[in-house]
């Protein structure tokens, strides 16, 4: 049995969850991050939506006013979904025994996956109600969410939760609650790839390649660069400890589970996206002085 040792250990910052605490009130880190993953995904996806040199002919099929009325949308698919789906894929027996526990999002337990159904749900039933493209909506989302990635992890790594699985990496902390084994800071890998890598590939493909002159093609590279990029941290991300290892003892995950459909879907996507005029939203063409009929 191998011994691991401890000399290159950092000290954890164990920063407060608690922001501000007014009487009852409480203002966490983790809902902070939610808020700031959203307004700066609003405001990326407003600067995507009004630049028209990225877009075929010089138009975006969707307007700035369409982005800022699927805010409300957004955040719904966002907590009920990443709520719901915690709670079926991670959780079920706990909501069994306390399905109050739904509602307490403070406690966090929210799924990505689930928050991805959510999200690509309300999407759809937007694109349906407002008559607008729903591929080029996904694509402007798709490049929007690395920032609420990234600080969602941020946020985990403050928690002191989704800590990685024991190891003798010059960079490991000791997580509270825990055990005293230095481990992997896995919130912070997913930070990393999730958030910050993922934007620069989407950034990359939207500025650079010219991906939003193919429908679906920068959605496809978000979820194929998600699937991959959670496949990859799950092998030094320690799973649930009420799921474990769903086969042997140090490999495949719910996460990987979960992540590999993300895979083929994106692989799927990226393949088949052709360059396709989109029709505009009627927003849209009302922003740009265009008759109806164009």
């Amino acid at each position: 049995m191998s011994t691991l040792s401890f000399a290159g250990v950092l000290a954890y910052p164990a920063i407060d969850p608690v922001l501000l605490q007014i009487g009852p009130l409480a203002i966490r880190w983790y809902g902070l991050a939610y808020v700031a993953g959203i307004l700066c995904g609003w405001l990326y996806g407003r600067a995507l939506a009004s630049n028209g040199k990225l877009w075929p002919g010089g138009v975006s099929p969707i307007s700035k006013t369409d982005v800022d009325d699927f805010i409300v949308w957004i955040t719904a698919g966002i907590v009920l979904g990443g709520r719901i789906g915690s709670i079926l894929f991670y959780d079920f027996d706990r909501w069994l025994a306390d399905p109050l526990s739904l509602f307490r999002l403070w406690e966090g337990g929210m799924s990505f996956h689930g928050g991805l159904i959510g999200v690509t749900i309300a999407m759809l039933l937007f694109a349906r109600n407002r008559k607008v493209p729903a591929f080029g909506l996904i694509d402007i989302v798709a490049a929007s969410v690395p920032f609420g990635l990234f600080f969602g992890r941020i946020a985990n790594f403050i928690n002191g939760e989704l800590w990685g699985a024991p190891t003798s990496v010059p960079w490991a902390m000791v997580f509270p609650g825990a055990g005293p084994e230095p481990r992997h800071p896995s919130q912070l890998y997913e930070a990393a790839l999730e958030g910050i890598l993922l934007f620069i590939v989407l950034r990359i493909f939207t500025h650079g390649l010219k991906s939003l002159h193919r429908p679906r093609l920068t959605g496809g590279v978000f979820i194929l660069g998600y699937g991959l990029a959670r496949i990859f941290v799950e092998f030094y991300r320690l799973p649930d400890a009420h799921i474990g290892y769903l086969l042997g003892t140090s490999w495949l995950t719910m996460g990987m589970v979960l992540s590999l459909p993300m895979v083929i879907v994106g692989l799927w996507a990226v393949t088949t996206a052709r360059p396709t005029t989109q029709t505009p939203s009627p927003s849209a063409v009302k922003a740009a002085g265009a008759p109806a009929s164009a």
